[in-house]
This record gives C-alpha cells, structure tokens and sequence, in this order.
C-alpha cells in the first residue's frame, strides 16, 4: 500500500510500505477513507519535533473496517469507524478513569513501528478499546466534522473542560489555529456567554466569530493582555483555553486570567516553559490544568451532536489533497495558505 512517510524537515514522500497486517488478536486492519494534516504534524515537517527517516506520519483518520483480529468483538468487517489520535486498551485504570492518552498499552499512530494515518490503510492496536462506530448511513456532508472529533474538536473541548467553561463565563481562547477554533466552538457549546478569541489572521477569526467568538483581539503579548483586561472591565476571563504551545501564548493565557479562573492549555509545547509564571498564578489564584486530549473519552458525548448538525467544526477545513497531494498539504499549511487539509486516499 501507499502511506506518507518523512524523511527530514520538509521532506514527505508518499511510498510503497507493506500492508498492514493482523499481528495479535485484538486488532483490526482499517482501510482510510478520509484523514487530514494536523498543526502539531508540522512541528516534524518543520524538524522541531525529532523523527526518525521513513517514519511514518499522520495521527486522525476515519475508515472501514476490512479485518478484524480474532479477539475483536465489538467490529466486524464493513464497519465505518473513528479512530481517536491514540489508541488505547480501553480496560486499564487509566482508560476506565477516561484518561486514555496515559493508557500503559496504548500509543500515537506515527510512532515507530506503527501506521500512520495519512495512508490507504491502518493496523489499530486494541480495536475494541480504540475505535468507535459510526453510523452505515452516514450522511457524507457530515464527514468532515465527524472527523474533526478524532483530534481537534475533542481537544479544544478538552481545553474547555479543563479550564471549567461554565454557563454565563467569560473565555478568552488564545490562538486562532484549528485548535483554538474549535476551543470556540466547545465554550459556545458549554454555555460561555462571552468568548474572546485572541488571532490577527482576519480569514481564521472571522471563523471564530462563525462559532460563537463575541470579540477578537488582533494584538499580542503585553497588548493583548491590555486589550482583553479592557475588555472585560479589568478583571480579566474566568476561563482561558491556551492552544499555542509557545512561551508567548501561556503567558499571556495566564495574564488574562481573572483571579480565581483557570487555564486550559492543549498547546503542544515546543518553545520552554518560561511562560509559567507560578509567582503570578499563585498570588491571584490562577489554576492550570490541561494536557493531551483523551479524545477517546470525550468523543461518545460529541459525536451525537455531531450527527445532530449542532455541533459542526468542518469550517476549519479549507483544502482537501489526494495521498500524492499530502507534502503540498503540508507546504500549505506551513505557508498559512491553508488553515487545516483533508486527505482523501
């Protein structure tokens, strides 16, 4: 089969690998249907993040099942299904506790010796515990939304729960990449009654604004903590949803925090923790909390509303690639000519 590898910064090839296999019982082999470029795939592509040279890349795909291990119960083949970005066993105490990124089994699709998603096929580890099911019927025109679920759309609700978005807060969301859009949208649906999305490119922040963004402040560092403080009479946001990763943006997340609120931050880190600012979170009572998304846990409680039409995030995808056409996806985003890029094997 075909699949996306990377050899070096700015160096994607899509290759002849072998075809994914059943190895253990418990798999299952998913055939891609539709999958897409990531904000944090770039960090490789840019060589922040370390890869090894044919390593595969690509961690948010849908698919049907063609072969399922004999072990697998809950699928079978023809099975349309949502794979979260890590796949987990689903019965440890971690993922019974719904933190399945911490699952002492489980693993990110890219990682060495596994699949990656931006390919024509996929071996899932563990499938009863990874997968989830979607409808045989399901309406196309809703399919980039659903796929949104397997990582951007449940980590910006994960930057929402984790900064305690509740009905009638304020939220200030700082960045206005796919992540912090979609943080928008998981204020709006938690009940936020005003949110402020922090993003100076007008095309993304008109978005925000599509999904439920009341104010947008252009400005950055020092300024923007001032305009964000005039906005909300001085105080500052009760919640904050931190989707950046850089030094600039968890401060900043933290200085607009009103005393007593709480950070989420879902940013991949990739720019030291300066940003954190203990003297200051500990005087005005400012709380962190945030991490990897347990897509898995979160997606049984989106994904009806998602099917519903209430909950829809596929404004964040603005160009749609073949597999040949994924390093240009990359190069697009990269050059911020496009926001987030479907791949359609």
């Amino acid at each position: 089969m075909r699949a996306t590898v990377i050899h070096g910064p700015k160096d994607l090839r899509v290759a002849e690998v072998p075809d994914p296999r059943i190895e253990r019982p418990t798999d299952a082999v998913v055939r891609v249907t539709h999958a897409c470029i990531c904000g944090s795939d770039l960090w490789a592509y840019r060589g922040v993040a370390e890869r090894q040279p044919g390593q595969r890349i690509g961690h948010e795909f849908l698919g049907v099942v063609e072969e399922a291990g004999p072990e697998v119960t809950g699928f079978r083949a023809g099975d349309r299904v949502l794979a979260p970005f890590v796949w987990s066993d689903g019965s440890c105490g971690f993922c019974t506790e719904g933190l399945h990124t911490s699952c002492p089994e489980g693993g990110f699709w890219g990682e060495p010796g596994s699949d990656g998603g931006q390919g024509e096929a996929v071996r899932v580890p563990y499938a009863d515990g990874t997968l989830v099911r979607l409808p045989h019927d399901l309406d196309e025109t809703l399919v980039p939304a659903v796929l949104a679920l397997t990582d951007v759309l449940s980590t910006g609700h994960h930057a929402a729960v984790a900064a305690r978005v509740r009905p009638g807060a304020t939220v200030a969301v700082v960045g206005d990449g796919a992540v912090g859009l979609c943080g928008v949208l998981a204020a709006r649906r938690l009940g936020a009654e005003r949110i402020i999305a922090l993003g100076r490119h007008t095309e993304r922040t008109a978005i925000a604004r599509e999904f439920g963004a009341t104010d947008v402040v252009p400005e950055r560092g020092e300024e923007a903590v001032a305009a964000v403080r005039e906005l909300t009479g001085g105080t500052g946001a009760h919640a904050v949803l931190e989707a950046v990763g850089t030094e600039e943006s968890m401060r900043t997340a933290i200085s607009v925090a009103r005393d007593g609120g709480a950070v989420g931050f879902v940013g991949v880190p990739h720019g030291g923790s300066a940003g954190v600012d203990i003297g200051q979170m500990f005087g005005r009572n400012v709380a962190l909390c945030g991490g990897v998304a347990p897509a898995r846990a979160y997606i049984p409680e989106l994904l009806p509303d998602v099917l519903a039409g209430r909950l829809d995030a596929s404004p964040v995808f603005d160009l749609t690639v073949g597999l040949d056409g994924v390093p240009e996806g990359y190069a697009a985003m990269d050059e911020r000519r496009a926001l987030k890029v479907m791949v359609r094997p």
